[in-house]
C-alpha cells in the first residue's frame, strides 16, 4: 500500500455478508477507534482514544448482531473518525476535527491541504466508493437496499445528561423513520425520539443524503445511547429490539 495506510493497517473498509437475503444494508461509519500506524496517537492519551470522541462504542457490535438476525449486509470503516469522519464530506471541518467535545486533538490542528487530501483519499474515498458500488450492484440486480446507518452517543455531553435512549434520525425522507417511530410507540420500551440527540442541522445526515436521498433508497439513521450497549447483554437486548422494529416497519412499508 501507498499513502497513509501501510500493509500492517490493512484495508480501510470492511464488507460483511454481502450476499445477504435481506434488503437492509447496515452502515457503521464510526465502528473503530483504531488509528493508522503513521498517525501515531494524534497527541491524545489512551483514555481519550478509548472514549466516544474516537468511535461509537457498541455500534459495530449491535450492527453485527443485526446483520445476523436480519441476514443483512454490513459495511463499516475500520479506522477512527478522528482521522476522517466518514459521515462528513471532505470540505467539512468536522471531517477531521481539531476539537471534539472537550478534547483538543493536537494531531488535527492546522492540517495542511495535502494532509487533508491524503486522509480523504485513504479513508473517505474507498468508503464512499464501496458503499455506492454495493448500492449500484444491488439496484442493477433489482434488489434496491434499505440504508440503515448505525451510531451511538454518549450519555453526558458537555456536562449535560441526555435522557433520550434511542434516536431515529432522518433528513427530508422520513418514510422509514415514521414507521419505526410508530412501531416504537406501541411498546414504549425505550425513550425514543425523532432527530435527537442530533438532527440534519448538526450535519449528521451526510451518508443518508449521499447514498439514500440521492439514490431514492429508504433510509434511516439509528443513534443508541452507548451506556445501553456497553456490554454483550445490552448489545443483544438492543439488537433484538431493533430487529423487531425494523422488521415491522419494513413490512408495513411493503403493504
Amino acid at each position: 500500500m501507498t499513502g497513509l495506510l501501510t500493509e500492517t493497517d490493512g484495508l480501510p473498509v470492511a464488507v460483511e455478508n454481502p450476499a445477504a437475503s435481506s434488503p437492509v444494508l447496515l452502515v457503521c461509519e464510526h465502528a473503530s477507534r483504531r488509528l493508522p500506524e503513521k498517525m501515531g496517537m494524534l497527541g491524545l492519551s489512551p483514555e481519550a482514544l478509548s472514549s466516544h470522541i474516537a468511535w461509537d462504542p457498541g455500534a459495530l457490535a449491535v450492527s453485527q448482531l443485526l446483520m445476523k438476525s436480519l441476514d443483512a449486509a454490513l459495511i463499516y470503516q475500520r479506522f477512527s473518525r478522528l482521522v476522517y469522519d466518514c459521515n462528513r464530506p471532505p470540505e467539512a471541518e468536522a471531517a477531521m476535527p481539531a476539537v471534539s467535545e472537550v478534547f483538543e486533538i493536537p494531531g488535527n490542528a492546522a492540517i495542511s491541504a495535502a494532509a487533508r487530501g491524503e486522509r480523504t483519499e485513504a479513508l473517505y474515498v474507498p468508503f464512499r466508493d464501496t458503499l455506492s458500488g454495493f448500492i449500484s450492484m444491488r439496484k442493477a440486480g433489482g434488489r434496491p437496499p434499505v440504508l440503515v446507518t448505525m451510531h451511538s452517543f454518549t450519555p453526558v455531553y458537555h456536562g449535560k445528561q441526555r435522557d433520550v435512549e434511542v434516536g431515529i434520525l432522518h433528513d427530508t425522507d422520513k418514510r422509514l423513520a415514521d414507521c419505526m417511530l410508530a412501531a416504537a410507540e406501541k411498546t414504549k420500551r425505550y425513550d425514543i425520539r425523532r432527530n435527537e440527540p442530533y438532527g440534519p442541522a448538526d450535519g449528521v445526515t451526510h451518508t443518508l443524503i449521499e447514498h439514500g436521498l440521492k439514490t431514492g433508497l429508504l433510509n434511516v439513521m439509528i443513534e443508541i445511547r452507548n451506556d445501553l450497549v456497553s456490554d454483550e447483554i445490552g448489545q443483544r437486548v438492543m439488537a433484538d429490539y431493533l430487529t423487531g422494529l425494523l422488521g415491522e416497519s419494513l413490512a408495513s412499508l411493503s403493504q
